[in-house]
């Protein structure tokens, strides 16, 4: 098979998926009104609220969607159950579960007022179960805040190239921020400005790399970078959104956009085969994390399905978009662009990968089994970057293995920062209007960040983080069937065609009960049961299911009450 080939059809119906299924989304479900006033003007704060440039905003939603994501999981997928079932799930998914979810979720949250889907969920199902659903949605995000951080400090000491651009990046964004917005320069101006400042720091990087060696081996060197990543998400959760968030995620989605147009030219010229050396494209419908449904369906969250994508949406993305004609590229859109990258890391991970023989760059070894001995529970990232190196160094051989592998660090920390910042922003917006209400004095933004990072810290420096990973992506996927669930429901309130958003959701809440359950059996039947991954297994599966039942009559009952009314005025007529 010829990856070159295999990349161009994708790409082909991702673009389709988007031009005709999401332009059947938009005309005759979300019917976008241009001259509406969206929260982000209507409510504009100068903090939260604030209307952005498109471009600035779809490069803020996309880089706080992916993440390590369509990195991870497409990799997982490929060696657990082979690339062609993780390349069909991706596509399919994205166009008709994933990139919907995102954009519903987008539009429902323009329509409630810049409310989050929890919070919506409290006006569309009940207070009980909206309440249940935020307090979930927010230790989620500490859960998130927590590995991505931990993640983030371990790519500091391990790739210590990547430091200084990391570092720069903030300054440079707020110099952005302040030309764009209070000096009324043009994007193109500063993005030439931005992009060429960090030019200088990629060089600086490459030339001095950083470290903090002098505060002890490794493990210290982790704990004290996890400290400054979580006072940047304390700085980025509080300053206004067009002094830092903005610029900053707009500016490093420049390297992963970089990234993947690098790679997918390489892929063209190099004409790289996935031959029998390389990834075989099934494995089987059964590996060791479990049977391919529901497991892939879980494995792989971002690039296909994810619940973080709707929180996103309905927490930051709503309150900065500009006008509801930008919903679709931008909550569409960028779904659609991280189901190219999960298309391309697999594709790197299938052709620039080897499974057996003896093959090394520059004395690093590109043999998949190696590389996981090698890097135990990181090894996804560190053979994306490996990938990514091989078939651009080969394909463009102008750029060097080793600055291509530089290059792959830097995208994938700096996306990783972006997505640590928008979910310690979106924390504290949940606990805020959770409990804010109740306690008002959770709704000034510092108190709310602090007890965020606090938490986050908590959990991060205990290992509790790492304890509970296992069933994150369990959580992650339960989290986007509530969203559609409550999608469905203000749908039909507003009675607009719901089986867009009833169908996926159903499956999606189908499926990620199975795996809960399927996880919960796992744990307990170990040689060394894990109990308490078994009990928050089942009690999310019982979230799932209780957040269902309520929904339910619901649904069925606007359901039989919207036919009633076509029937009716189908007779009229």
């Amino acid at each position: 098979m010829n990856s070159t080939f295999l990349a161009a059809v994708l790409l082909v119906v991702l673009y389709l998926g988007y031009r005709f299924y999401g332009g059947l989304i938009e005309r005759r479900v979300v019917r976008p009104d241009e001259k509406a006033c969206v929260p982000a003007v209507a409510q504009r704060d100068g903090v939260d609220f604030e209307p952005a440039r498109p471009a600035m905003l779809f490069g803020h939603h996309f880089t706080a969607i992916s993440g390590a994501g369509p990195i991870i999981g497409p990799l997982l997928a490929m060696v657990l159950f082979g690339w062609v079932a993780g390349l069909i799930w991706i596509v399919i998914g994205s166009i008709f579960i994933g990139a919907v979810h995102d954009y519903l979720a987008l539009m429902c949250s323009v329509r409630k007022r810049g409310c989050s889907i929890a919070q919506v969920s409290t006006e569309v199902l009940s207070k009980r179960a909206g309440f249940a659903f935020s307090i979930f949605v927010w230790l989620a995000m500490l859960l998130i805040i927590a590995v991505f951080a931990s993640l983030a400090a371990k790519t500091l000491v391990s790739v210590p190239e990547v430091v200084w651009p990391n570092l720069l990046l903030c300054p440079v964004a707020l110099v952005i921020g302040y030309v764009v917005y209070r000096r009324g320069w043009g994007l193109l101006w500063a993005t030439i400005l931005g992009l060429a400042l960090l030019g200088g720091s990629l060089v600086l990087g490459y030339k001095q790399p950083l470290s903090l060696s002098f505060v002890g081996d490794a493990a210290a060197q982790k704990t004290a970078w996890f400290g400054l990543v979580m006072l940047y998400c304390l700085a980025a959760a509080v300053l206004p959104v067009w002094l830092l968030l903005q610029p900053r995620d707009y500016l490093s989605s420049a390297f992963t956009f970089g990234g993947l147009l690098l790679a997918f030219i390489a892929l063209f010229v190099a004409l790289m085969p996935i031959g029998p050396e390389n990834a075989p494209p099934l494995v089987g419908f059964q590996s060791a994390k479990g049977p391919l449904w529901p497991m892939l369906f879980i494995l792989v969250a971002c690039g296909a399905c994810s619940g973080f994508h709707g929180l996103v949406a309905s927490g930051t993305t709503v309150k900065q978009l500009p006008s509801e004609r930008h919903g679709l590229p931008i909550g569409y859109g960028s779904m659609i662009v991280e189901a190219a990258l999960a298309v391309q890391v697999t594709l790197l991970g299938a052709a620039g990968l080897y499974w057996v023989g003896q093959h090394a760059v520059d004395g690093v070894s590109l043999v998949l089994p190696e590389i996981v001995k090698a890097e135990g529970a990181d090894w996804p990232s560190v053979a994306f970057a490996r990938s990514f190196a091989n078939v651009v160094s080969t394909g463009l051989p102008f750029i060097g293995f080793s600055v291509a592998l530089m290059f792959a660090g830097m995208a994938l920390n700096a996306t990783l920062l972006d997505t640590l910042d928008a979910s310690t922003r979106l924390a504290r917006l949940i606990l805020s209007e959770t409990v804010g209400g109740r306690f008002p004095w959770l709704k000034d933004r510092w108190v709310s960040t602090l007890i965020t990072v606090g938490g986050a810290t908590v959990l991060g420096l205990s290992g509790g983080a790492d304890t509970l990973w296992p069933v994150f992506g369990a959580a992650n996927q339960l989290i986007a069937a509530l969203t559609l669930v409550v999608v469905s429901l203000y749908l039909l309130g507003v009675r607009r065609p719901s089986l867009y958003a009833v169908i996926p959701g159903a499956f999606m809440l189908v499926t990620t009960v199975a795996a809960l359950l399927y996880q919960a059996y796992g744990f307990a039947a170990a040689k060394s049961p894990n109990w308490g991954l078994a009990a928050l297994s089942v009690a999310l599966a019982g979230l799932g299911l209780y957040v269902a039942a309520e929904a339910t009559p619901k649904l069925l009952k606007m359901l039989a009450a919207s036919r009633k009314q076509g029937a009716a005025a189908e007779t009229e007529s």
